[in-house]
């Protein structure tokens, strides 16, 4: 890498182009000068692939009360209630700034149209161009934040580090990907907003940039991680020979849609009560063991009892996607199975996005906000982003100087710097392998060992990182040990998280799994609170 050069300083450095870098963006520039780094293009984020909406308790047959009673079900009696409560009664507010942005909703009779997903007992499910609502937010904030003077953004520049002075953040290292310089930004306010994971498993409905970046540059500053072994796998995802892997809306299934193994059968009675709409983990598992018992690797969504007209108006992106792969789903069944989705857990933080080092901020699918506890209620991470972003500008604009306080019951991660004779080569296809086989939506003591021990291993052999792909498999492997140490830990199974070896959950699980980086060289802690 060419040598360092110092940027200038900015009142706020947001690192992640989505919804939740650029909602805070268009916030925070009513008060000072902000920076955006993405380490692509600023289109390229996982936003745009939200198809299913925003959930929010807006109609007149619902209620913030029971917008959070669903929620709460959802977790698997982890959620935060006090987080929940806030998610749930601010949200109207927040639906109304996108509505201010020009976030161009879907509406009938010039209401904002609804619809409902699983768990929800109400439509509450806002949309924009039908499936297309994360391309149509992801678009009206961008285009604000480029036409804005008070935001710089600056593409295909990968933050490398966090800056700290005296346990307060105070800048970002960065590579620039095309000129390989590195460069130092200043800022008393940085905000993690770099999405997701889910590049770490072979089979996934995430773009090639989910690669936990952000969750790797806090843990490595020492903040705390929480709850890494809650990853949420989506039932539904095209399976088609030769064609990349496509989310199918679980809107899709709220419109009616219902779930068919290859003989024709409706199976989802046989697992759970609520059917075609039970929670995401329940459908999840459930397809894995109706796969299994039938000998397929897929089974199908029939939609085609459903008026066509209704199925192309309401879901015109997954519609033409089928179609220009030779499905027509109005008439065809749609072939899917479960794919590595979204991460529950991530970089700790209290009500106000605030993380345990002052002036580090985490917002979207990196933070974890206590809202989604063990399994997140569909659609509720969009409002996340918008309810817990606000705040964070609030607080930010108002001075940062509430930590959250660590846990007092520390037990040791093991270091395992004695694992010797694995021969696996690292690389990102061996790393998704071992991930989605041995920490995928089934997991038992042997396999989260062998992989913890090999993550391990890989991490120790890794090279000095100097480019793109370099930073990305260093975080990946980080990110991915996490995950496999905290699902070795917690001895239940417990909404996303299923272990074959503990088949059912325990009172005794009702805490969390912290992880933050130890000051010695022994390793890390893990805190259980």
């Amino acid at each position: 890498m060419n040598s360092m050069r110092s940027g200038r300083e900015f009142d706020f450095i947001i690192i992640g182009s989505g919804i939740a870098g650029l909602y805070d963006a268009l916030l925070a520039q009513e008060s000072g000068n902000v920076l955006i780094l993405t380490k692509g293009s600023i289109e390229e984020t996982n936003t745009k692939h939200a198809q299913g909406g925003i959930a929010a308790a807006i109609s007149s047959l619902d209620s913030p009360e029971l917008h959070f009673r669903d929620t709460i079900s959802a977790g698997a009696g982890l959620c935060d209630p006090e987080a929940v409560r806030i998610l749930t009664e601010e949200a109207a507010d927040r639906i109304s700034d996108l509505v201010r942005f020009g976030v161009p909703f879907d509406t009938v009779d010039g209401e904002i149209a609804l619809t409902r997903e699983a768990a929800h007992s109400v439509p509450r499910i806002l949309h924009a161009g039908g499936d297309a609502t994360g391309e149509r937010i992801e678009v009206t904030l961008s285009n604000l934040a480029r036409l804005s003077r008070k935001i710089t953004i600056l593409e295909y520049c990968l933050a490398t580090e966090l800056i700290l002075e005296d346990g307060q953040v105070t800048g970002v290292s960065a590579i620039d990907l095309r000129s390989k310089s590195v460069e130092e930004f200043r800022s008393r306010c940085v905000i993690l907003a770099t999405g997701g994971m889910g590049r770490l498993f072979k089979i996934t409905t995430n773009p090639d940039i989910a690669t936990g970046d952000g969750i790797a540059l806090a843990y490595r500053a020492g903040a705390e991680i929480v709850d890494m072994e809650f990853m949420q796998f989506h039932p539904t995802a095209l399976r088609l020979p030769g064609v990349p892997l496509f989310l199918i809306s679980e809107a899709v299934r709220g419109e009616g849609g219902m779930l068919r193994n290859e003989a024709g059968e409706r199976f989802m009675l046989k697992y759970a009560s609520e059917g075609d709409l039970a929670p995401r983990d329940i459908v999840a598992r459930s397809l894995v063991r109706e796969m299994k018992r039938t000998g397929t690797d897929r089974v199908y969504l029939d939609v085609t009892h459903l008026p066509a007209r209704l199925i192309s108006a309401r879901f015109p992106q997954i519609y033409r996607y089928c179609l220009d792969h030779g499905l027509d789903i109005t008439s065809s069944w749609i072939p899917v199975v479960p794919a590595a989705h979204y991460m529950m857990g991530g970089v700790r933080t209290n009500y106000w996005g605030e993380t345990n080092i002052r002036g580090l901020f985490a917002s979207g699918e990196v933070a974890s906000t206590g809202v989604h506890g063990a399994n997140r209620l569909a659609s509720n991470s969009l409002l996340e982003v918008l309810v817990f972003g606000k705040r964070i500008v609030e607080k930010a604009i108002g001075g940062s100087d509430t930590v959250p306080s660590a846990a007092s019951e520390v037990a040791v991660l093991e270091s395992r710097d004695k694992i010797e004779g694995r021969n696996t080569a690292c690389s990102v296809t061996a790393l998704e392998s071992l991930l989605w086989e041995n920490v995928g939506i089934v997991r038992s003591a042997q396999k989260l060992e062998e992989t913890a021990e090999t993550l391990a291993l890989w991490e120790r052999g890794l090279r000095p990182a100097s480019d793109r792909p370099s930073f990305e498999i260093a975080n990946m492997v980080l990110v991915g040990r996490l995950m496999a140490e905290a699902a070795l830990t917690r001895e239940e199974s417990r909404g996303a998280h299923y272990r074959s070896d503990f088949p059912q959950s325990s009172d005794n699980w009702i805490k969390h799994i912290v992880f933050r980086k130890s000051r010695d060289k022994d390793g890390s802690g893990a805190q259980v609170i």
